[in-house]
């Protein structure tokens, strides 16, 4: 049971709670600046799949009658290495803010991200973690108070496409489109030259279609392979969200994924792969191109983003709770 002002109640989730979803999301996007604008859709591909229990792992709060005014997830990671991470995720209206909501669907993130662990990986430390964006000043209060501690920070960086340079060549290097019959060399690739990173987890294929390749906004055409002997040594895997577009009126490629295995580093290879990618997303139409990084990448390469042209727009902090209730 959750601790809710009178008046509203808490169940599950269900795909057809969606479009209200998208449009409580879309309510505290101005106040929030997350940067993201998602539609049904984009829920559906997040929430309605093999990943998320939805009648387990999911809260809608709602009014007598029925209107959305607050959702909660919790997400298993799978693919773990050192530890299992649960992502807690949801939104309250901000309408409907500052009335115990928040810390009431918190409360209960927490005992089921607490269980979801036991369940999947009790072998492993848990850890349960929560975004924090520019303008959640009052989630920021909840987590500190709730035991979480900042562990990392994630630069969202712009440009725009253009006065773009040439793609450089690098010697024993080919640089080609996208080509499905390598979608699960890509996958296995990413995993590899993620091993050193903070957090990261080995994608298995079903995580990594439902999350990258398999998307509505994946473009198979605007992302970049490196070959090295015929074989993958760095990708660049490109997408184009059409509820950012809508929301906007820029229609930003978005650089997801962005690799190199580790014997491959240090000769370009990189730069040559996002430039590439950059000058098919300007050819295809798009306006500006974004990504995402941990500004303590190992790789340095938030480094290179800004020498390659792009600048931070804005902070994604993310708050971890490792003493997990029951434990």
């Amino acid at each position: 049971m959750l601790d809710l002002p009178a008046g509203l109640t808490a169940r599950p989730l269900t795909a057809d709670d969606l479009p209200a979803a998208a449009g409580l999301f879309a309510a505290a996007e101005p106040v929030d600046d997350t940067g993201e604008h998602l539609d049904a859709d984009d829920l559906a591909e997040w929430w309605v799949d093999d990943l998320v229990d939805l009648p387990r792992d999911s809260r809608a709060v709602c009014t007598d009658d029925g209107a959305l005014v607050a959702v909660a997830v919790v997400v298993s990671m799978s693919g773990v290495r050192e530890d299992h991470r649960v992502l807690l995720d949801g939104r309250v209206h901000p309408a409907w803010r500052g009335r115990g909501i928040g810390r009431a669907l918190l409360d209960w993130q927490l005992r089921r991200g607490a269980e979801v662990h036991r369940r999947d990986h009790p072998e492993l430390p848990g850890r349960l973690d929560v975004s924090v964006y520019p303008g959640m000043g009052s989630l920021e209060s909840l987590v500190r108070r709730a035991g979480f501690t900042a562990e990392r920070w994630y630069a969202d960086m712009e440009r725009p496409l253009t006065g773009l340079p040439e793609a450089p060549a690098v010697p024993g290097v080919e640089l080609v489109p996208f080509a499905w019959d390598r979608d699960d060399e890509v996958r296995r690739a990413h995993n590899a030259a993620f091993t050193d990173h903070h957090g990261s987890a080995e994608r298995d294929a079903t995580t990594w279609r439902a999350w990258f390749t398999g998307t509505r906004a994946f473009r198979p055409d605007l992302s970049v392979l490196a070959l090295v002997d015929g074989a993958v040594a760095g990708y660049v895997l490109t997408s184009v969200y059409e509820a950012d577009t809508r929301a906007t009126g820029v229609q930003q490629a978005h650089l997801g994924q962005l690799g190199v295995l580790r014997p491959a580093r240090g000769r370009g290879i990189a730069s040559a792969a996002i430039v590439a990618a950059l000058r098919a997303s300007a050819a295809a139409g798009c306006h500006t191109a974004g990504l995402q990084v941990d500004t303590e990448n190992p790789t340095g390469a938030f480094g290179l983003y800004r020498r390659l042209g792009f600048t931070r727009v804005r902070t994604r902090v993310q708050w971890t709770c490792t003493r997990l209730p029951g434990t």
